[in-house]
């Protein structure tokens, strides 16, 4: 993707990764637009069989819907555990990242980075003057 190597690819202002088996990682990644937006990016990236390289696939996700997201992953989450597999022992997989989740595992990480834009978020717009919808819809349209 043409984006990868642009010059002008965006940094992390804050980033997670969690290791899921011996060749599947998962990075969850805030960044910001030229003006002071902030977003989630959610990057699978899968080691190739064939030791070749990796697998990556990318979802973006934008302020207007980190609520929406982060109670549906929730809900997903809790009735996969309680509903589908009440007696499964999910907390037998948290051994290889002891220390760096909580009891609700991964949904409780992209919670954590929701919760990071939103409050960079909050704080840039406390500082900066409020632009209006037009200019920044313009704004979102260049990066």
């Amino acid at each position: 993707m043409a984006y990868e190597n642009n010059d002008k690819k965006m940094e992390s202002i804050y980033s997670k990764r969690i290791r899921a088996g011996k060749r599947r990682t998962y990075f969850f990644d805030v960044r910001a637009t030229r003006g002071n937006d902030y977003y989630l990016t959610i990057t699978e990236s899968r080691k190739r069989f064939d030791d070749n390289g990796y697998d990556r696939h990318k979802v973006f996700l934008y302020k207007e819907d980190f609520n929406k997201c982060s109670k549906a992953l929730g809900e997903a989450v809790d009735y996969v555990k309680t509903e589908l597999m009440p007696d499964f022992d999910f907390d037998a997989f948290n051994h290889e990242d002891s220390g760096e989740e909580g009891e609700n595992g991964h949904a409780e990480v992209i919670t954590d980075a929701v919760t990071a834009v939103v409050e960079k978020n909050e704080e840039v717009v406390a500082q900066t003057p409020a632009a209006s919808t037009e200019a920044h819809g313009e704004e979102v349209d260049k990066w």
